[in-house]
């Protein structure tokens, strides 16, 4: 029965690890993850390109005219629906078109007038959702696909292992495989961190924006159903 053994020169690799701490980059350390790096970069890029651009949506679509509802009952009330209708265009928010398809149902059974503004409001939270949802894979994802890295580089390092015929093995025949291991798992979690706090703040934000719309839906709904003076 042999024994495996595994033989260090001490003396080298301590020189093995100044050099690699002196010498290796972050890009040198990222193509040590092996073809898993790939995708996961891939999967960086879009996370950060869906976060900046739904965050500048979003803010965009929270920006409110806080006289816009009084001026719109000012209008209607008047008798001024062509300026109401023209306010809504202005303002041009996810607030203001549902009021605006409000105000084009007014004459109507008040139950039409809601559903219609009902329906605009979705709509409108629906089109500020969209990109969320491969946020909320990119998060799931990214730290398995990391993971099957990790799975490749040990299967890697247990191959160099079983490919050794005299049964002696040195450290550095199995670096490759450890940090092919090592560097996809770090990647796979950051990238998934990444899209996980991005989603869940562009969700915080989509649920304020939504309750808003509420709001002002009930406030237009409040406003006709006001008993005329």
């Amino acid at each position: 029965m042999t024994l495996l053994q595994v033989t260090t020169d001490a003396n080298d690799l301590a020189t093995q690890a100044a050099v690699s701490n002196n010498d290796m980059s972050l890009w040198e350390l990222a193509l040590s993850g092996g073809i898993t790096m790939i995708p996961l970069a891939l999967l960086l890029i879009l996370a950060i390109y869906l976060i900046i651009e739904r965050y500048l949506v979003l803010r965009k679509a929270a920006v409110e005219d806080a006289s816009f509802m009084s001026r719109v009952k000012d209008y209607i009330v008047d008798g001024k629906i062509d300026s109401a209708y023209n306010l809504c265009d202005q303002q041009n928010t996810p607030s203001a078109r549902m009021i605006k398809k409000g105000i084009s149902r007014l004459g109507r059974p008040m139950q039409d007038v809601l559903v219609a503004i009902e329906n605009v409001g979705n709509m409108e939270i629906a089109e500020l959702e969209k990109g969320l949802g491969w946020l909320a894979t990119i998060s799931g994802g990214a730290p398995m696909l990391g993971f099957f890295g990790t799975v490749i580089g040990m299967v890697q390092a247990f191959a160099n292992m079983a490919s050794k015929g005299d049964n002696t093995i040195v450290l550095s025949d199995l670096a490759g495989g450890i940090y092919t291991a090592m560097v996809t798992t770090v990647a796979g979690l950051f990238v998934g961190i990444i899209a996980y706090f991005g989603y869940n703040y562009l969700t915080m934000k989509v649920d304020k924006i939504m309750h808003n719309l509420e709001a002002k839906n009930v406030a237009f709904m409040d406003m006709l159903n006001e008993p005329a003076k």
